[in-house]
């Protein structure tokens, strides 16, 4: 006659392997990866996945939206960012846009925290990482903001006031209402106005 399992082993998950940012970097530099695009997120690899036509389209418009504000030649896309110095060894972050203080071809190395205007990410199946992991990251590094747009909740999710590890101020915005970016406080996005 079969049992019922009541207590479950301590340890239910396999061992995992952490990764540091020197192991990741000769992981791309080897060429094994086939065209896969992966992030260094708490040294685990995180597979960044094909992106459905919304989440494009949304990255497109918001994209186009922040070139308008700040200018071509400071708003970049999946591009990698150093986060707080104690974080660095194990994560290499590529938000889905950022946007610098001064001009991208000045950058020798990732652009630190303290180059950053804003940092965004186009959330569909990430929203989960985006809203928990992502923004303990980027308040630990002190980035002044952080949106994450939800494209299923058709809304922006707009971080601010890093302290201690975490956004203080975290607001929702709705299609129907405005925000204006902390580096840009007369320009305000329709948030409606990057869906489709």
């Amino acid at each position: 006659m079969p049992t019922a399992v009541i207590e479950l082993p301590a340890k239910l998950d396999p061992t995992r392997k952490r990764w540091t940012r020197s192991e990741y970097d000769q992981l791309y530099s080897s060429a094994r990866l086939d065209g896969q695009r992966l992030e260094l997120i708490e040294g685990e690899l995180i597979d960044k996945m094909g992106k459905n036509r919304p989440h494009g389209n949304s990255l497109r418009l918001l994209h186009q939206w922040l070139v308008g504000v700040f200018g071509w030649t400071v708003v970049s896309h999946e591009e990698p960012i150093d986060v707080a110095p104690e974080d660095n060894p194990t994560n290499e972050p590529e938000p889905d846009l950022s946007v610098t203080k001064r001009d991208l071809s000045s950058f020798r190395e990732n652009p630190r925290p303290e180059d950053l205007r804003l940092v965004v990410e186009v959330a569909d199946s990430s929203l989960g990482l985006d809203l928990t992991t992502k923004a303990a990251l980027y308040a630990r590094a002190g980035i002044v903001e952080y949106w994450v747009l939800d494209v299923a909740g058709r809304r922006l999710i707009v971080h601010r006031d890093p302290q201690a590890g975490r956004y203080r101020s975290v607001v929702a915005y709705g299609e129907h209402e405005s925000v204006a970016p902390l580096g840009a406080p007369k320009s305000f996005l329709r948030v409606g106005d990057v869906f489709v």
